[in-house]
Order: structure tokens, then C-alpha cells, then sequence
């Protein structure tokens, strides 16, 4: 199995790079998704995150208020530190038993796990290769005012609250630039499954 941490700011494009490489044959695992799974009603983190904030963050069904959440961590940092506490282990849990999935039901296979919050989280899977999108702290503003309706302000807000390009770029052994057309993005992915593929038959020969 060979083992890809994809990362990068909000509207960078990693889910375009995702898809290409999925596309190619890889297996996606999308670390906004385990999120989600990990806080349905019945699970251990979701019944957490009740203890620690209250009733009021449940819809009238069971299921999680995420806006009513997000409205609470948003802007307290130690509110948003106890809900990464509870979040990110289930999240890691869950995703080794689904790379182990991965790996179990094909030696050869090429997972992606993207992770938003790589280096916030301090995700530490056995990764051969992280690999960052990164467009620009303007381009992604820009995104999610055109394609995802924030006002300029939101956007800024949501940008800069992440971890900045350069820490990510610290972590990386591969920089995707997503600022130009999509094509060059493609390209890129392309380039880097190429690499991929590429090792994996050098090794196998080794």
C-alpha cells in the first residue's frame, strides 16, 4: 500500500487534485466525511460533545447542530481545542481501520486521505508522501466569495484561521500550485501519480 496525506487551506483545491487521483485509481478517504460519521447519534463522540456543550447543540432528530457548534468554537479557542480533543482521536481511529480496510482488501493500493486539518490536527499516519495544494491566500479568498457566497470578510476569517501556507509547505514533499487554470492543476496531479506509480514499480524491481 502506498499512503498520501493531501492537504491544504480551504478552496485550495484539494478535493479537484482528490478526484484526479481518484480518478487514476486511487482510494479517497475524506477526513470532513469521517468527521462526520464519527458524531451520528449513537457514537461515543457525539454523545462527548453533548456532555461538554449541552442538549442545545442536538437538532430536534438527534443529530448534531454543526452550525449551532460551529457557532460556539468559532470564536473561542478553548471551546474549539475541546471539541478538536474529542473530534480528531475518532477520526484517526476511524481512518486507520479504513486504510487498514484499504490495504487488506488490495496490497497494491493507493490511498488518499485528505486532511484539511493536517498540520493542525497533527495527523500522524504513516504517510510515504504528503503532498499540499496551495493557492494564495487571495485566490482563496476570491473562491469563496465567487463560488461559495461568503462575504469578503467571512472569507478572510475562515482563510486565516487555519494554518498558514508556509506551514503547511513545511510539512510537504509535494507543492501543488491550484492558483492558475485548472488544467495546470491537472497536469500536476497527473505528474504526481506518474511519480507515483513510477516508485512503486522501482521498489517492486529493488
Amino acid at each position: 500500500m502506498y499512503l498520501i496525506g493531501l492537504t491544504g487551506g480551504i478552496a485550495s483545491g484539494k478535493s479537484t487534485v482528490a478526484r484526479r487521483l481518484f480518478a487514476h485509481g486511487a482510494v479517497h478517504l475524506d477526513a470532513d466525511q469521517l468527521a462526520r460519521r464519527v458524531v451520528e447519534p449513537g457514537t461515543p463522540a457525539l454523545a462527548a460533545i453533548v456532555a461538554e456543550f449541552g442538549e442545545a447543540v442536538l437538532q430536534p432528530d438527534g443529530m448534531l447542530d454543526r452550525a449551532k457548534l460551529g457557532e460556539i468554537v468559532f470564536h473561542d479557542e478553548a471551546a474549539r481545542e475541546k471539541l478538536n480533543a474529542i473530534v480528531h482521536p475518532a477520526v484517526r481511529t476511524l481512518a486507520g481501520k479504513l486504510i487498514a480496510k484499504a490495504e487488506a482488501e488490495n496490497s497494491d493500493a493507493v490511498v488518499v486521505y485528505d486532511v484539511p486539518l493536517l498540520v493542525e490536527a497533527r495527523v500522524d499516519h504513516p504517510f510515504d508522501l504528503v503532498v499540499v495544494t496551495s493557492a494564495g491566500r487571495h485566490e482563496q479568498v476570491k473562491r469563496l466569495v465567487e463560488e461559495r457566497g461568503l462575504d469578503p470578510i467571512q472569507a478572510e476569517a475562515r482563510v486565516d484561521s487555519q494554518a498558514s501556507d508556509d506551514e503547511r509547505r513545511a510539512i510537504a514533499d509535494v507543492v501543488i500550485d491550484t492558483s492558475g487554470a485548472l488544467a495546470h492543476t491537472m497536469s500536476q496531479a497527473d505528474a504526481l501519480w506518474a511519480r507515483i506509480v513510477a516508485e512503486r514499480a522501482a521498489k517492486a524491481q529493488g
